[in-house]
């Protein structure tokens, strides 16, 4: 297996791994209730009160993600998405999920970019279907372009959880990323003043020992896993991906056999259509999603939105073993695994 399509500045690095065959006419790849079985997001229960919450989906909250270049078609291609897996797509309370903005001016048309974006829209939505997506389109790939677009993401009203699948070999030039990657003051998310930001970024699939980004850097970084079902889809285990960076703070799966049911309609060399994407791209959005959830049940217990240096990151590197499922094979440094979402959620919740 080996990254395909992936671009290269700076040199930048695509976090996705996707399916070198054309398109397919049906979905291929876990469907979303799959992993939602397999990761513990369907035994969510919110509890921050005597009263438990019935619909631990993010509502309330915002999750931003960061992509380059102009993906023309991702409204109607969620919409397709969401139709094929009885997902809603209209938020409580309010009206169609995504909503995209374009800080630096209108982006040109990329195709492999609309696959990133269309894997990332569509699985933070499938996991928060509550939430609401901003999808925030850099002007271009360049380092300035995409930590423009994070630093404009971060401030949005709403916004509790930036993801970003993209990254660097080595830390990238000229850009104060460390005070970009943090909660703006008087911040409001899904509560009041006050509220924290956590920034999700995928690990790399370059096979890299380490890779941008790296401990240093305030964002939960995503590693790699192979997941493996039992015949009723039950989980079964997980191992190394051995394309993934070993230096992360978490883990999700990212093999691509079989991959994630994505669907995207912007042709790109050959291409259109029901596709499969995968790599640590895949687990990043999924982790904001989770982190949204626990913002939820932390708004329902008037506390604020987590703030991903002081809170998230603190949390998820002391939480009880038992959150996590254990890599089998792990390297020492690689992240701590995979989540049992409901329990990783209560975790952050009474943080």
């Amino acid at each position: 297996m080996k990254p395909s399509r992936a671009v290269f500045l700076e040199p930048l690095e695509m976090r996705h791994l996707l399916s070198s065959s054309v398109a397919h006419l049906t979905p291929q790849g876990f469907p979303p209730a799959q992993i939602q079985q397999a990761y513990s997001f369907n035994q969510i229960n919110l509890t921050p009160g005597p009263k438990t919450i019935a619909k631990p989906d993010g509502r309330g909250q915002t999750v931003a993600i960061v992509t380059a270049y102009r993906d023309p078609n991702i409204a109607s291609d969620l919409r397709t998405f969401d139709r094929m897996f009885g997902i809603p797509n209209q938020i409580p309370h309010g009206g169609f999920a995504l909503s995209i903005a374009t800080p630096n001016g209108r982006p040109a048309i990329d195709p492999s970019w609309a696959q990133e974006t269309s894997l990332d829209v569509e699985w933070a939505h499938a996991m928060a279907p509550g939430a609401k997506i901003l999808l925030v389109e850099a002007k271009s790939q360049s380092a300035a372009d995409l930590f423009n677009a994070v630093d404009f993401a971060r401030k949005k009203r709403g916004v509790s959880v930036v993801s970003m699948s993209w990254g660097w070999d080595t830390a990238p030039l000229g850009v104060d990323y460390q005070n970009i990657l943090a909660t703006p003051p008087k911040h409001v998310a899904g509560l009041s003043n006050g509220d924290g930001v956590t920034f999700v970024m995928s690990a790399g699939d370059s096979g890299a020992a380490n890779s941008w980004p790296d401990a240093s850097v305030n964002v939960v970084s995503v590693g790699g896993t192979t997941l493996s079902l039992d015949a009723n889809g039950n989980y079964a285990g997980e191992i190394p991906l051995p394309q993934s960076a070993l230096d992360a703070t978490v883990d999700y799966n990212a093999d691509p056999n079989p991959g994630y049911v994505v669907y995207d309609s912007v042709p790109f060399q050959g291409q259109q259509g029901w596709q499969i994407g995968s790599g640590t791209s895949a687990g990043a959005p999924q982790w904001a999603a989770l982190i949204a959830i626990s913002d939820q049940g932390r708004a329902l217990d008037h506390k604020h939105s987590l703030d991903g240096k002081t809170q998230t990151l603190p949390a998820l590197e002391t939480a009880p073993s038992t959150d996590f499922h254990t890599i089998t094979g792990a390297a020492s440094t690689a992240g701590r695994g995979s989540p049992f979402a409901d329990r990783v959620i209560t975790t952050l919740m009474n943080v």
